[in-house]
């Protein structure tokens, strides 16, 4: 009889965390393949070392490394999806793009050259932070790559203010830039976790013009998550879907390490559950950003990140392929 074809070879996984154990190893995220150790990628994981656009607190350029060392406490099993992130789809670790931290634009531009590149091997493109700003130029890829995207967007801050000292391109401006280019479905984009003082009454308006609809914070304590899941698939619908995730959306308690807490914020158990909730839609792209190490303690804003990724994760393996 002739030889049987070999059966095609799956996802390569990360190491084995029962025969190394999980301080060990190499130190992408979730001990992952590096990119160029994989013919064909479904997720890339890429690093974007930035913060040059804070308006507060620096340090979110080291978030990348500090996420990934919290990655290491995830398993390949996703029990609340029935899924396994790393088994059912091809996960890679695609290193960190160069950005410039002298200049903002020029930072911009190399990040949307790099992401690009990364996202030309790969289905699915989930970045770690570095502060805000980077979310523009990775939605402009988006944009190339889906088409106008539904920005699913967590944060205590709005991020939709014009300037800062009368600079375009700051963490705080990025979703304003992004409404002006046309890279957003401006009648499914959404936030979450709003919160705290703003400038003024005017904030609000401009949000509301460019398309936006809010869950405050505070509604989590009468609509609890699954009313906001509700809220959010109603929203988001079949469109295809950018999350940005602004780590400060979680309470400081949960997330000290990040440049602008504000009191009041979302559980990481609530976050979780409302990315949990978005299983099964069209999920493109998503960041998790503005995590300072030099502020965190005992790795709790690493871990909420490295977890709030590893759903991120399984969502991406439930999307419409």
């Amino acid at each position: 009889m002739p030889d049987e074809p070999n059966p095609p070879a799956g996802p390569v996984g990360p190491v084995d965390a029962l025969r190394v154990p999980r301080y060990a190893g190499p130190s992408t995220f979730a001990r992952l393949p590096r990119r160029d150790q994989i013919e064909r990628c479904d997720v890339a994981i890429v690093g974007v070392p930035f913060d040059s656009g804070v308006t507060y607190r620096p340090g979110a350029r080291f978030g990348p490394h500090h996420v990934r060392t919290a990655s290491r406490l995830l398993r390949a099993y996703h029990p609340g999806l029935d899924v396994e992130p790393f088994g059912e789809q091809q996960v890679a670790d695609a290193g960190d793009l160069p950005c410039n931290p002298f200049d903002i634009q020029e930072a911009i531009r190399s990040i949307e050259t790099g992401a690009e590149e990364v996202l030309s091997g790969a289905s699915r493109l989930l970045a770690i932070g570095g502060d805000h700003t980077i979310a523009l130029p990775l939605l402009r890829v988006a944009r190339r790559s889906a088409g106008p995207v539904a920005l699913l967007h967590f944060d205590a801050h709005l991020d939709t203010w014009d300037t800062y000292f009368g600079a375009p391109y700051t963490h705080g401006t990025p979703f304003r830039r992004a409404w002006e280019e046309g890279l957003l479905l401006e009648d499914r984009s959404m936030h979450v976790g709003i919160r705290g003082s703003i400038y003024s009454r005017a904030d609000l308006a401009d949000d509301e013009r460019f398309g936006f609809r809010i869950v405050p914070a505070m509604e989590l304590e009468t609509a609890g998550v699954a009313g906001v899941v509700e809220r959010v698939r109603h929203r988001l619908g079949d469109a295809p879907i950018y999350v940005s995730i602004d780590v400060d959306v979680l309470d400081p308690a949960h997330a000290p390490g990040t440049g602008t807490p504000e009191a009041g914020g979302l559980t990481s158990r609530e976050l979780l559950g409302i990315l949990r909730g978005l299983a099964g839609l069209n999920v493109v792209a998503a960041d998790i950003v503005e995590v300072s190490p030099p502020y965190d303690h005992a790795e709790l804003t690493g871990i909420a990140a490295a977890h709030a990724a590893y759903e991120l994760l399984g969502v991406f393996a439930t999307a419409p392929r």
